[in-house]
């Protein structure tokens, strides 16, 4: 193999590695229209979390950005799922979402957990840790 050769081999490896970090999206959003196959169904064979949240609200922007990063750590333990309250009314309301930010954790087509309000990373990795296991 020549010197050129590796140096291509080299550069398209990069490429492609910088292309896999770059696009590895681990949230999916969901609405009242996909809710029980995205969630539901998808939650009896991974849990799903989904955070409830809306455009406007301020610690809902603080708390997602944390919840990505660590679906992107946890590289397929669960799937983080993102609901808008205020275009999917039906299934918000159904799950009682008063208050938001709400992240609930779906196991096997049921609620397993949840939290309500803007937690630490360390706390949302605690309560990761206690009920994925």
């Amino acid at each position: 193999m020549s010197e050129l050769d590796e140096i291509r081999q080299k550069k398209i490896r990069e490429i492609l590695n910088k292309r896999f970090i770059t696009s590895a999206d681990p949230k999916m959003e969901v609405s009242d229209s996909n809710f029980r196959e995205e969630v539901l169904e998808r939650s009896k064979k991974v849990p799903v979390v989904v955070d409830f949240h809306a455009d406007w609200c301020m610690p809902c922007r603080i708390i997602s950005p944390m919840l990505e990063k660590i679906a992107r750590e946890y590289g397929g333990k669960f799937t983080l799922a993102k609901l808008d309250i205020q275009h999917s009314p039906l299934t918000s309301n159904a799950y009682n979402i008063s208050s938001i930010p709400a992240v609930k954790m779906f196991k096997n087509g049921r609620v397993a957990a949840g939290f309500v309000g803007a937690i630490p990373e360390n706390r949302m990795r605690a309560w990761l840790e206690e009920n994925l296991n």
